[in-house]
């Protein structure tokens, strides 16, 4: 198992999933802000962030899969990005579970030099307040799904990164 991970740590495969993975995350939070009139909040729009962090981090990775050092960076770096997202991830859930109270702005929070929600309004404007997300199926909330999304993702991620390790050939 462990050399089937160490070989997929290096594969283009494996980059072109986890880019295809964030699109279609983008693509579902699209889908339920314009076709199904579900308004993002400031977490929810930090959350899109990470997702294109890891889709950007993704795409650049496909250009240095023959690097054993580059890919190390690579992986490493979509750990903490996924750290990110499961936080973030988290705190959509908990705020909407009352578990924790916090401000939910109406501003996204950025420096004026890095203003996504000036840029891409359409993907990134911050639009209501926090504490709910749609229900998906079987009485099961967005920010639940999302959660497990998320902790899939980071286990798959550091997976990848332990993997990429093992000695030189």
């Amino acid at each position: 198992m462990s050399q089937f991970l160490a070989k997929l740590s290096q594969h283009r495969l494996y980059w072109i999933a986890l880019v295809l993975s964030g699109l279609a995350l983008e693509a579902a939070a699209l889908y339920h802000q314009y076709v199904l009139d579900e308004w993002p909040c400031v977490l929810c729009i930090h959350v899109r962030i990470w997702v294109m962090a890891f889709v950007l981090l993704g795409i650049l990775a496909l250009f240095f899969t023959g690097s054993r050092a580059a890919m190390r960076w690579f992986h490493g770096a979509s750990v903490i990005i996924m750290l990110g997202l499961l936080e973030r991830s988290w705190r959509v859930l908990a705020v909407e579970r009352g578990w924790i109270f916090g401000d939910c702005e109406m501003d996204l929070g950025m420096p004026a030099w890095f203003a996504l929600d000036k840029w891409f309004p359409w993907l990134f404007e911050v639009q209501t307040s926090c504490g709910y997300t749609p229900l998906i199926a079987f009485n099961i909330s967005l920010a639940e799904v999302l959660l497990v999304i998320s902790a899939a993702l980071l286990l798959s991620c550091a997976a990848m990164f332990i993997a990429s390790w093992p000695g030189e050939p």
